[in-house]
């Protein structure tokens, strides 16, 4: 199982990004899929998750400001993400959950947000 994230780079606060994550190689169906977020010397964090019915979930500090879709017929999940803040700076991990409760992580992308 593999999943490919990609979209991250440098960006000036107000701005905007897309991250996309393709998981491959699975022989099941992924119930839930996510981003996460990791800066330096913190947590790794809930940015947003999506279920396999549409259901919607997101860190209040990116509420209004990113947006999380998902393609079930591609295996692919999207992070809209505007009017960044530097404090959105982080590496962003993909995360895809089967119904079985088998987790997979993306290697994470690289979102730096400075002027």
């Amino acid at each position: 199982v593999q999943l490919q994230a990609s979209g991250g780079g440098l960006v000036q606060p107000g701005g905007s990004l897309k991250l996309s994550c393709l998981v491959s190689g699975t022989g099941f169906s992924i119930n839930v899929m996510g981003w996460y977020r990791q800066a330096p010397g913190k947590k790794r964090e809930l940015v947003a998750t999506i279920t396999n019915v549409g259901a919607i979930n997101y860190a209040d500090s990116v509420k209004g400001r990113f947006t999380i879709s998902r393609d079930i017929a591609k295996n692919t999940v999207a992070l809209q993400m505007n009017s960044l803040k530097p404090e959105d700076t982080s590496v962003y991990y993909c995360k895809a959950e089967s119904w079985s409760g088998l987790v997979y992580w993306g290697k994470g992308t690289l979102v730096t947000v400075s002027s």
